[in-house]
């Protein structure tokens, strides 16, 4: 939830704050804790009195609620200044080819707790660079997400991009790239050797369409994650939840 008036974003959970105190401290401008996690925060209350930034322990944890719009707040709020998406620029790019980093796109990803349960897989294997469009369809960074990455958004970089077409367009030969789609004929698998010791560039869709026509003109292969009974003409269930399929692309990236 964001507090529009003073620029700020409420970050809820006991992992999503935790993680936040022990790698961006600064970050939290306003502080508030039920006196069951008290004992958990006595450093961050320090933390905060030293720099003189206000922090309360609520006696009803319907105060925390109006915080933060929810209901998961596990006893904790911490209030930051609302994150800016940087844009990506060429420096960037280079720097991961250069660096040999991969990045996740995102094609129009349009749920909050998808993308933070991207994010928390993203930080689990060391996926640093996640690309959204700039696109009302696209979820950005909320209270909700921040929650459900489980503190992953201290260890990953999101930038946005006007075109994710462009910039596959701009990236061919550099990094190697790669659209997760039904329409796939490259097993999953096969992504770490198709490489070559590129990096890697992988674009997961849209949760009802997929990724986009022109977007997957424009990468070098489209993968599948091989389900049971592929072939078969019986019923079946033929693909994952965008959240789950992200873990298994990136298994694949770093195994």
């Amino acid at each position: 939830m964001k507090n529009t008036q003073r620029n700020e974003l409420a970050v809820c959970g006991f992992a999503a704050v935790k993680t936040l105190e022990k790698m961006n401290s600064q970050k939290i401008q306003r502080f508030y804790f039920t006196e069951e996690r008290a004992p958990f925060f006595g450093g961050l209350c320090k933390k905060m009195a030293a720099s003189k930034r206000p922090y309360n322990k609520v006696s009803d944890s319907a105060e925390l609620e109006k915080l933060c719009g929810s209901v998961h707040h596990q006893g904790v709020v911490a209030m930051i200044e609302a994150p800016r998406v940087l844009p990506l620029n060429t420096d960037i790019t280079a720097r991961w080819v250069e660096q040999n980093e991969s990045a996740i796109i995102l094609d129009r990803v349009g749920n909050a707790n998808n993308l933070g349960a991207i994010v928390r897989s993203a930080a689990f294997f060391g996926i640093r660079n996640i690309v959204i469009p700039l696109d009302e369809s696209q979820s950005s960074v909320t209270t909700s997400s921040y929650r459900v990455a489980e503190g992953g958004m201290e260890f990953v970089n999101i930038y946005s991009v006007r075109s994710i077409p462009f910039l596959l367009k701009d990236m061919k030969g550099k990094m190697a790239r790669f659209g997760t789609s039904l329409k796939g004929t490259t097993d999953v698998s096969q992504m770490k050797s198709l490489c070559a010791g590129k990096p890697a560039l992988v674009v997961l869709g849209n949760e009802e369409k997929g990724i986009s026509d022109e977007v997957a003109q424009n990468c070098d292969s489209l993968v599948i994650i091989p389900f049971a009974g592929m072939g078969d003409s019986g019923p079946r269930v033929d693909s994952l939840n965008v959240a789950q399929a992200a873990s298994v692309v990136m298994y694949e990236l770093r195994k």
